[in-house]
C-alpha cells in the first residue's frame, strides 16, 4: 500500500472523513482549520445548510491568546475580502448561532463527522477529541435544538467554556454543563487540558528515560481525557433548548 493511501486511511480512522453524499440531517460535522490546528463544528440541517456558533469580532473571550486568534481568523466575520456568497448572502459580519451553506462552513476544508457512542479503543485512537462516549439523541431532536438556538442564541462565545464544539455537542446530546468555573464540553479543549496536565504531572517530570516518560505521559493523558469526556462526567444535565435564555442560562421559573 502506498504511503499516501496509508495516510488517507489513517485520517479516516482518526478523524472520520466523509463525503458530502454521506451526510444526514442532524449530523455533527466539523472541518479542520489552520493545518489541523483547530476544527470548526456545526450541525448539518436541511437544504445543504449548517447551523453553527461563531465568535464576534473583538468581543469573544480568548481572542487575545494565540488559540483565540486562530479561532477568530477562521470565523466568517474575519473574511471581509471574500466575495459575497450567492447562497448565504453577506453573512461575514454575523455572530453567535448562524446558518450558512455547507461550502461557506467548510471554507475550502475537508468534511468530517463527529462520532458519538464511541468504543474505548476508538476514543483512545482519536486523540484530538473528535469523538465521545456519549450517545447521540435522534436526529429530529438534534435539529430541533439547533433551530431553536438559531433563534434564541447560545450565550457569549468563550473559547474554553462555550465554543462551536460545545454548541454542537449540546445539540446532539442536550447536555448542559452546570458547574461554575472549569471547562465546557469541548473535546478539543479537554485534549489541550489533558496534555497540560500530563506535562505538569510529577511522575512524568521524574521519569529518567524517554520511553518511560512517553508511557507514563500517555497514560496520564488518556486518563484525563476519559474522565473529562461528556459521556462519563457527572457535572452535566439534560436541558431543553426552550429553557435557555440568550446568555446560555436556565430559565428557572
Amino acid at each position: 500500500m502506498a504511503r499516501g493511501e496509508r495516510r488517507r486511511k489513517m485520517r479516516q480512522v482518526l478523524f472520520n472523513k466523509i463525503n458530502i453524499d454521506e451526510l444526514v440531517i442532524g449530523d455533527h460535522i466539523y472541518t479542520w482549520r489552520k493545518g489541523y490546528l483547530y476544527a470548526h463544528h456545526g450541525i448539518y440541517a436541511a437544504d445543504g445548510k449548517v447551523i453553527h456558533f461563531t465568535p464576534a469580532a473583538g468581543r469573544e473571550v480568548g481572542t487575545r491568546t494565540i488559540f483565540g486568534r486562530v479561532i477568530f481568523s477562521s470565523s466568517p466575520a474575519s473574511r471581509r475580502s471574500e466575495p459575497e456568497c450567492p447562497r448565504c448572502g453577506d453573512s461575514r459580519g454575523n455572530e453567535g448561532v448562524i446558518s450558512s451553506c455547507l461550502e461557506c462552513f467548510l471554507c475550502g476544508g475537508n468534511l468530517y463527522r463527529f462520532r458519538y457512542g464511541a468504543s474505548p479503543g476508538l476514543f483512545l485512537a482519536q486523540v484530538r477529541g473528535t469523538c465521545t462516549f456519549a450517545p447521540s439523541d435522534p436526529h429530529e431532536d438534534v435539529l430541533h435544538r439547533a433551530e431553536t438556538l438559531l433563534n434564541i442564541g447560545f450565550g457569549n462565545y468563550n473559547l474554553f467554556k462555550n465554543n462551536c464544539e460545545d454548541f454542537a455537542i449540546y445539540c446532539k446530546t442536550g447536555y448542559l454543563y452546570f458547574r461554575k468555573g472549569g471547562m465546557g464540553r469541548s473535546g478539543q479543549v479537554v485534549s489541550l487540558a489533558a496534555a497540560a496536565s500530563m506535562l505538569a504531572s510529577t511522575p512524568v517530570r521524574l521519569m529518567p528515560t524517554p520511553t518511560g516518560l512517553a508511557a507514563v505521559g500517555w497514560g496520564i493523558y488518556c486518563v484525563n481525557r476519559f474522565f473529562w469526556d461528556i459521556g462519563v462526567r457527572r457535572d452535566v444535565m439534560k436541558v431543553p433548548a426552550e429553557r435557555l435564555v440568550p446568555r446560555n442560562r436556565l430559565i428557572t421559573a
